[in-house]
C-alpha cells in the first residue's frame, strides 16, 4: 500500500468522523532548549474525548463496517488506548465490542475500557499474545478484528491529526511523532506527503522499544527485542505483513531514538504544565528537545498523542 492510497480516505475520514472525535488545539511551547526564532507547537491529542489520537482510527474503522459487520460485532487487542478508543467509538455507533487484554495493560486503561461498555478478556503477558488469541477469535465468531495499526481505515483515521496541522498552521517544517506499530505516524506521513511535502516526518521510538525501527534497518518485520519502557502504549511488535511497514518507509523523513531519561523529563515538562502525559507523548517531545538545533528559526509541530499514564507513571511524575 502506497501514501497515495492512503490520503483520499484520510480526507473522507476527516469528512465524517467529527460527529464522534473532537479537532484538538495546537499550543506553543516555551522552554530554554527551544532555539530563538522557532515557533514550536504542541498538538494536544491527550485532550481528545478518550485521551489519546486512538479514537480517530476507531471511529474510522467502525464507520467503515457493513451493516452485516456492524451487527457481528467487532474484536479488538490492545495495549490500552486503541480499546479504549474502539470501546468509546462502538458504543456511540451502538456496536458491540470485545477487547483482549495483555497482563501488562494498566488498570486506569482497563477501568476506561469497561466504562464505555466493552467486554474485556484477558489473553497473555504480550501484546502479540493478545493480538493472536483475538484474531483467532475473531475468525472463529465471523467478527471483524479491528487492528492498532494495520488496516488502512484506521491508519486514515489517525492521520485526520494533519489534516488539523495543516489547517491550524498553514505551513511548517517539521512534525515530531512518537511510534509503535506505526498507524500515526503512517497516517501522518501519508497526508502530508501531498498536503505539505514540504515537511519533514520524524518518527520517534523510546530505545527500549523500538521493534518496527529495527524492522525498517533490517528491511523486514521480524521480532526484535524489548526492554521495558515509560513508553507503555508504543511497546510491543509488529505483525507480518503490516501496511504500517510499507508506508513507513516512504513517508518517514528521518528516525529518532530516546532515552528513559529524555522521556521522563519531557514528562515532568508536560506535568509543569498541567498536561496529562504519557510516555509516548514523552517520546516525541524528548525527541524534539533533543534535536531542537536542528530547527533554528523553524516552525515544528510535536504531537502529545495521549494522556492516559498508570497510576505508576503519574505517582514518578508526582514525586
Amino acid at each position: 500500500m502506497k501514501p497515495a492510497d492512503i490520503q483520499p480516505l484520510v480526507e473522507e475520514a476527516a469528512g465524517r468522523i467529527y460527529r464522534i472525535v473532537r479537532e484538538t488545539p495546537v499550543v506553543e511551547l516555551s522552554d530554554a532548549r527551544i532555539p530563538p526564532r522557532s515557533h514550536v507547537v504542541a498538538k494536544l491529542e491527550q485532550l481528545q474525548h478518550t485521551g489519546s489520537f486512538k479514537l480517530r482510527g476507531a471511529t474510522s474503522k467502525l464507520m467503515s463496517l457493513s451493516e452485516r459487520e456492524a451487527r457481528a460485532g467487532v474484536v479488538t487487542s490492545s495495549t490500552g488506548n486503541h480499546g479504549i478508543g474502539v470501546a468509546a467509538a462502538a458504543r456511540q455507533l451502538g456496536i458491540d465490542a470485545e477487547v483482549f487484554l495483555s497482563g501488562q495493560v494498566a488498570e486506569v486503561k482497563r477501568a476506561k475500557i469497561a466504562g464505555y461498555g466493552a467486554r474485556m478478556r484477558q489473553a497473555g503477558e504480550t501484546p502479540l499474545a493478545a493480538e493472536i488469541a483475538a484474531r483467532r477469535d475473531a475468525a472463529e465468531t465471523g467478527r471483524c478484528y479491528v487492528s492498532p495499526y494495520n488496516d488502512r481505515y484506521v491508519v486514515a483515521g489517525q492521520g485526520t491529526v494533519a489534516v488539523e496541522l495543516v489547517r491550524q498552521l498553514g505551513s511548517f517544517d517539521a512534525v515530531f511523532v512518537a511510534t509503535g506499530g506505526g498507524g500515526l505516524v503512517s497516517g501522518i506521513g501519508s497526508y502530508l506527503r501531498a498536503a505539505s511535502p514540504r515537511t519533514e516526518v520524524v518518527a520517534c521510538w523510546a530505545e527500549n522499544s523500538r521493534v518496527l525501527y529495527e524492522c525498517l534497518r533490517a528491511g523486514r518485520i521480524y521480532d526484535a527485542p524489548e526492554l521495558p519502557t515509560l513508553s507503555e502504549s508504543t511497546a510491543g511488535g509488529v505483525e507480518e505483513g503490516s501496511i504500517t511497514f510499507d508506508l513507513c518507509r516512504e513517508v518517514v523523513d528521518r528516525a529518532e531514538l530516546v532515552s528513559e531519561d529524555d522521556i521522563l523529563e519531557a514528562m515532568r515538562h508536560g506535568h509543569a504544565r498541567g498536561w496529562d502525559m504519557e510516555g509516548a507523548s514523552g517520546v516525541a517531545l524528548g525527541a524534539y528537545f533533543k534535536n531542537a538545533h536542528r530547527y533554528v528559526g523553524k516552525t515544528v509541530a510535536v504531537v502529545l498523542c495521549g494522556g492516559n499514564p498508570s497510576a505508576a507513571i503519574r505517582a514518578m511524575l508526582e514525586a
